[in-house]
């Protein structure tokens, strides 16, 4: 087969659109034990004992003991349930007990942060360490020394330095002296590990992982979610007010997902990490339907005072009640909210029947106290939504498609009207043969999501805000995949995705202009965009074709540039531990027909070319 003759494509200056600054954002809801066990600190397993069927998950006896988890002595009317630690008569030196975590515990070269409450009489030292589950080595050790009675629960903070483990079977342990704690129980409450986090933020982020979805400069943080917004029951919703404060006041929920949230990642914290990455918060509340059961009508009337409630410790001043509560918190300051979403997904789970109700009642109520924030319906869909349209709207469109499929959609926003808002909340490239997913996208799959991404950012005077959807996966606990990074408690498990390369690549290669391009050949397989800001233009490829491509690109009045590559055979993937795909980035320089661009079969790339004169 010959190959294709050259593809010449002329920037032009003049005409064009605006490009939205919010295009690429983040969505995060806790799945995959993405929050606990993932990009939310703490590393330990069922600390607080929540759910609805909690057991002995994750802990283990050390030495001659026997634990079991204890719902008569509760922390706090929230933690209902702490371990008790009974040590048998045999027993002599050190005994205790351990958690594994999340099918093991990362161990690095770093200082981890540890912290537990204790009840019972015993004073003494006390040993925490962590340690090789199989091969009992000892990567770090701290003795604190307690002074411990019955009538009421100590809090005992440590920190320590680690030596890394090569391996993902490491555990936490707490030792105690047998021969003082016999003939009484010791019982433990919400236990914690925290290895470094980002900005060194206290219950904050992992660093670890926290920097790579940061590398993605994102624009806007959906949350809390998605399904896990919802609620399996009504009762089971996401409680903003049982997010908030200490953890010692923070029950946890059975989320949607199926495994206990302990919601350790809060309200707050969600901002924090906003506030720590420069997003625009996206803050989504619940509209009355839950799995179970949906109301509406009359019955919403406490749902939507609690959105009320929820945005005054959001919003308000220190003088209000909630807004104090805040203060009290650790932000003085009101948060910033300018965007909220109106539930989740009605078009998709039967709540179309009452959604125009529940949208106007809670579009009314925001809308009356704050008339500036902009609200986002849950759905695009006309038979799902009011039949007189509410001023100021937008509206938010969920798909999960194939490559081909979204390689299709490429032109669907061409013809949206400009004066109604697009926020696509969730996207992402699955193929039907998997029903299941596949842990990580192929090329080929990187590369639809690539085409579909040009066609968005085509039309992202209309398409205001954009996120692939899911974040994160813990390797061991996949519910649902792929998504654009993957971990697990294996040394440098991080795994990025070949989807992940193409959100970083388009999402830090912004243009505020989308130019007009004159080309010599019609979209596909080649598919293309130009954008510009002061000191640069942008042109994004991506070649959905089985041939490599050449492309000849004039951009004008323009100096030196580089280019970002991202190939590889169609059907590879970067699987767990094992990156075989990642961009490279070379220098270019201008020909006499132009930026000389060899785009390999299924590869996307991005071409920045430095004004003249601008640094």
């Amino acid at each position: 087969m010959s190959p294709p003759p050259p593809i010449n494509l002329t920037v032009i200056r003049q005409g064009g659109n605006q490009s939205s600054p919010l295009l690429y954002g983040i969505m995060f809801e806790e799945m995959d034990h993405s929050g606990d066990g993932g990009i939310h600190g703490n590393l330990l397993i069922n600390n607080g004992f929540q759910g609805a069927d909690p057991n002995l998950t994750g802990y283990k006896a050390i030495g001659s003991v026997e634990i079991s988890e204890s719902p008569e002595h509760p922390l706090s009317a929230a933690i209902k349930s702490t371990l008790s630690v009974s040590v048998r008569a045999d027993a002599k030196g050190f005994v205790g007990f351990a958690n594994t975590g999340y099918n093991g515990i990362p161990v690095m070269n770093a200082t981890y942060t540890t912290s537990f409450y204790m009840c019972g009489d015993y004073t003494g030292h006390v040993m925490i360490r962590l340690v090789g589950s199989e091969s009992g080595i000892v990567y770090a050790a701290r003795n604190i020394s307690v002074r411990s009675t019955s009538k009421r629960f100590q809090l005992h903070e440590a920190t320590f330095d680690a030596r890394a483990s090569l391996v993902a079977e490491n555990e936490w342990q707490v030792l105690f002296d047998a021969g003082k704690a016999r003939g009484h129980p010791l019982r433990f409450g919400l236990v914690q590990l925290f290895p470094p986090t980002f900005n060194d933020r206290v219950n904050g982020l992992r660093k670890d992982i926290a920097q790579p979805v940061a590398d993605l400069k994102p624009s806007f943080l959906r949350f809390p979610g998605g399904n896990n917004l919802e609620g399996l029951t009504i009762d089971s919703r996401w409680k903003w007010n049982e997010t908030i404060g200490q953890l010692i006041d923070r029950p946890g929920r059975p989320s949607d997902w199926h495994y206990p949230n302990t919601d350790a990642l809060g309200l707050d914290e969600y901002l924090y990490w906003c506030e720590d990455m420069g997003m625009e918060p996206l803050l989504s509340v619940w509209d009355g339907k839950s799995y179970g059961r949906i109301v509406s009508g009359d019955e919403m009337q406490p749902y939507l005072q609690d959105i009320l409630d929820e945005l005054e410790y959001l919003l308000g001043p220190n003088t209000t009640h909630y807004g104090s509560l805040r203060a009290k918190n650790g932000h003085s300051e009101p948060w910033t909210i300018r965007y909220i979403e109106i539930g989740n997904e009605d078009d998709y789970s039967g709540g179309c029947d009452t959604y125009p109700d529940r949208l106007v009642q809670t579009y009314d109520t925001i809308h009356g106290v704050y008339p500036n924030i902009t609200l986002i319906a849950d759905n695009i869909e006309e038979w799902c939504l009011p039949e007189n349209p509410l001023p100021g709207l937008w509206h938010d469109y969920h798909y999960y498609r194939s490559a081909d499929d979204l390689v299709k959609m490429f032109n669907l926003w061409d013809n949206q009207p400009r004066d109604s808002p697009i926020l696509v909340g969730e996207y992402g490239c699955r193929e039907d043969k998997s029903p299941e997913g596949v842990f990580f996208s192929t090329m080929k799959m990187a590369c639809g999501e690539a085409v579909h991404m040009i066609g968005l950012e085509r039309n992202s005077d209309v398409v205001r805000m954009a996120a692939y959807a899911p974040l994160l996966q813990h390797f061991g606990y996949t519910q649902w995949s792929p998504t654009l990074l993957g971990f697990d408690s294996h040394p440098n498990s991080l795994t990025l995705s070949t989807s992940y390369y193409v959100q970083r690549m388009f999402s830090t290669n912004r243009g505020n202009t989308v130019h007009p391009v004159h080309s010599s050949a019609p979209f596909d397989p080649v598919y293309w965009v130009a954008t510009s800001n002061a000191t640069a233009y942008q042109i994004k490829l991506a070649n959905y074709g089985s041939q490599n491509q050449t492309l000849n690109i004039r951009v004008p009045g323009v100096g030196r540039g580089h280019l970002e590559m991202l190939s590889g055979p169609r059907d590879v993937a970067n699987l767990p531990h094992n990156v075989s795909i990642e961009p490279v980035v070379s220098e270019v320089k201008s020909g006499k027909f132009g930026f000389p661009v060899e785009v390999p079969s299924w590869g996307v790339a991005v071409l920045v070319v430095i004004v003249s004169g601008a640094e």
